[in-house]
């Protein structure tokens, strides 16, 4: 018991411990806030009593069916040539990040009149949703599920429950938005080296390069997510064409 004991404290001393918490939980609250709006789509028929039932169960229904699938997306990413698909899959998710927000994208999620239906929507919407949370989480986590329950046990209530809080976070300060883009491809370097294929490669070579190739996944989805969203067309809110051409036609009369 003293061995595990000691064990534990050692790890909780640990700063590189307590840096992938914050990178398991800075990744859930930036890519969990859809799912926090799902949550909320799928519970908003249910009576007044049964919503706060929806919103519990749903959660821990999602947190375990997460939790599972980042144990197999731990032992998946031992396999040669998939760190490198899942660092890929980073860098696409930190661009998509940074791209403008359709609005309409969660119209399409119908709410349950009944507590089993709205858990139900709620943990398959989950799992549809999260593969580059998972992706994130599990690379971040660098093989230790204890570590990936831990990030995901502190995170989720705070998605969940600080979610309207966090979305205000994002629209007032764009920069936390650019942090989470960034934030993924660093991961995504750091991943893409601990591939089994590009391993032995890096034998012998300096500690720096693994920031290195952290920092250039960074600035890589910036780069590209910057010049992506500045290319993107931006909707123009229909309500005042139709008004501005009213007043073109009464001009005309």
């Amino acid at each position: 018991f003293s061995v595990k004991l000691d064990a534990m404290l050692e790890t909780a001393l640990d700063p590189a411990f307590w840096v992938s918490v914050l990178q398991i939980i800075a990744i859930d609250i930036l890519l969990g806030g859809d799912n926090a709006i799902v949550i909320a789509l799928a519970c908003r028929r249910l009576p007044e009593a049964q919503r706060k039932q929806g919103i519990f169960w749903g959660v821990v229904g999602a947190i375990a069916l997460r939790v599972i699938l980042i144990f197999f997306a731990l032992q998946l990413l031992a396999i040669p040539f998939l760190k490198i698909v899942g660092a890929l899959l980073l860098v696409w998710s930190g661009i998509k990040l940074l791209q403008p927000e359709d609005d309409g994208a969660h119209g399409k999620v119908e709410g349950s009149t009944h507590l089993m239906g709205a858990i139900r929507t709620i943990i398959i919407a989950d799992a549809v949703m999260s593969l580059d949370n998972v992706i994130a989480v599990a690379a971040a986590a660098k093989g230790d599920l204890g570590l990936v329950i831990f990030g995901i046990l502190v995170s989720i209530p705070i998605v969940v429950w600080g979610s309207k809080f966090v979305l205000k976070l994002m629209d007032r300060l764009p920069v936390v938005i650019t942090f989470g883009g960034a934030l993924l491809g660093w991961i995504a370097g750091d991943m893409l080296l601990g591939d089994a294929v590009v391993k032995p490669y890096l034998e012998g070579q300096p500690g720096w390069l693994k920031y290195a190739a952290s920092t250039a996944g960074a600035l890589l989805v910036m780069a590209i997510g910057t010049w992506l969203a500045k290319r993107a067309p931006r909707p123009q809110p229909p309500v005042e064409v139709v008004a501005s051409g009213a007043q073109g036609d009464r001009e005309h009369e």
